[in-house]
């Protein structure tokens, strides 16, 4: 199915409203083309382009919900997935913490599309595959890696009045290079909405660099050392800290915000001075919906700000029962830095380890965010400034609240989508001291 224009999803939701009996009704639609090309061991392996359409109906019957979804949007059809939706309503037992819909809302358009990215075709696809392949095949490597490049629209609708449409674009392409014999590993990985913005040789030649560089990798005793973390190392540590930036969890206890006796910690300096995270629905590099998923509309919000705790995310719900002012959830962060290069930051290093990326990272603490992973595709001892030789990689213990109390120095920001968190990030290469390293791993 074609994407819906703003003209046909509204006319739909009107006639979704029309057909609803219920108190209120909601209405989510959202829209996709999402075309892909994968390639391993040198050779592309799979291909194409998938679209889906589909629509939630959410109803209420005083504080008695129901929800159904469907894919079909002829008159018959609509009016099935309404029934639907109230029937299950009416079965449904009362919810404690039930919200009525949002008044109607003003959303101020964000730049989440871009025609170029819009127009990525097969031909464009299996150029980014061939610029991997070709450059890997001339030096002996391996190369596989994924693209992905995603056009949307996204409608919201409530029987309220509140009405938004909106159409985005991205791009994603993760590429791993391995030497033949295996015993070298490199990695890299770009998420940008604009593909005029996207290299796809730059992107490749920095996993191959890496992948050269790293072999004969030597052993380094585990222990507390000096790190320079890029973006893809930062931004998944980071990202499993900011998900609790949520003020219900931390009123009730359960967060590393939470303060001994009840309540949260905000206005608290938790972090070193050089720590400011924001969220901005509107920077062009991370650009995201202008509503969350409450249909609130989306602000500039200053989450740590010179260190401190500057706001956390409240529910409809929990604002309502703390009697403070509702806001919309995130769809991003933001990290402010400088205009270092991670190639200035390791310039700038007496003794260090270069860490290009953090893997399969689990909690082990949530009082403290605690948590344990590796590194991979890329670590290196860092010597007078320059890098030495390539290290085995790590198992570490660390916090990033931790992490965000020593740090050194901070780069330029750059765009990555963290794998282990759901947001945009626009977040810097950084160097730590005293990070902690607990045992080695045979993982190239």
């Amino acid at each position: 199915m074609k994407h819906l224009t703003r003209e046909e999803a509204k006319s739909i939701c009107d006639k979704v409203m029309s057909f609803s009996k219920a108190d209120e009704c909601n209405v989510q639609i959202g829209g996709n083309r999402t075309g892909n090309i994968r390639f391993a061991r040198n050779a592309v392996s799979t291909s194409g382009v998938v679209t889906d359409t589909q629509m939630a109906v959410a109803v209420a019957f005083g504080k008695k919900q129901g929800i159904a979804t469907i894919n079909e949007f002829d008159d018959k059809s609509l009016e099935k997935v309404v029934r639907r939706a109230e029937d299950l309503a009416r079965l449904a037992p009362e919810n404690p913490e039930f919200m009525p819909a949002v008044a109607k809302q003003t959303y101020k358009e964000t730049p989440t599309f871009i025609q170029k990215t819009a127009d990525i075709d097969p031909e464009f696809r299996a150029q980014v595959a061939a610029y991997s392949i070709e450059a890997c095949r001339k030096k002996n490597l391996v190369a596989a890696g994924f693209f992905t490049d995603v056009t949307s629209f996204s409608t919201v609708a409530n029987s309220n009045g509140v009405f938004g449409y909106q159409r985005e674009t991205g791009l994603d392409f993760t590429c791993t290079v391995r030497t033949e014999d295996g015993r070298g590993s490199g990695w890299v990985k770009r998420s940008i909405g604009d593909a005029n913005r996207f290299d796809a040789r730059e992107a490749a030649d920095v996993a191959i660099e890496k992948a050269l560089r790293s072999m004969e990798a030597k052993a380094l005793e585990p222990g507390r050392y000096t790190v320079i973390l890029e973006p893809a190392a930062t931004s998944d540590l980071i990202g499993n800290m900011l998900g609790g930036f949520d003020a219900r969890s931390a009123d009730e206890g359960r967060s590393f915000l939470s303060k001994k006796g009840g309540g949260n910690r905000l206005g608290e300096k938790l972090f070193d001075e050089q720590v400011n995270i924001w969220a901005d629905p509107w920077n062009p590099d991370v650009a995201v919906l202008p509503w969350d998923g409450s249909m609130l509309p989306r602000e500039r919000t200053e989450v740590i700000k010179n260190g401190r705790v500057n706001s956390l995310e409240y529910s409809r719900y929990w604002a309502q029962k703390q009697k403070v002012a509702m806001r919309a959830g995130h769809g991003n962060m933001i990290m402010g830095g400088t205009d270092k290069t991670t190639a200035e930051l390791i310039a700038n290093t007496k003794k260090g380890i270069l860490v290009t990326r953090t893997w399969y990272i689990r909690m082990v603490d949530p009082q403290s965010v605690l948590l344990t992973g590796l590194t991979r595709d890329g670590t290196f001892y860092i010597e007078n400034g320059k890098i030495m030789y390539p290290v085995k990689n790590f198992r570490f213990n660390e916090s990033p609240v931790t992490m965000l109390n020593n740090i050194e120095e901070i780069g330029k920001p750059v765009v990555i989508a963290g794998d282990e968190v759901p947001y945009q990030m626009l977040i810097p290469p950084m160097k730590v001291r005293d990070f902690n390293f607990t045992s080695l791993s045979d993982a190239v």
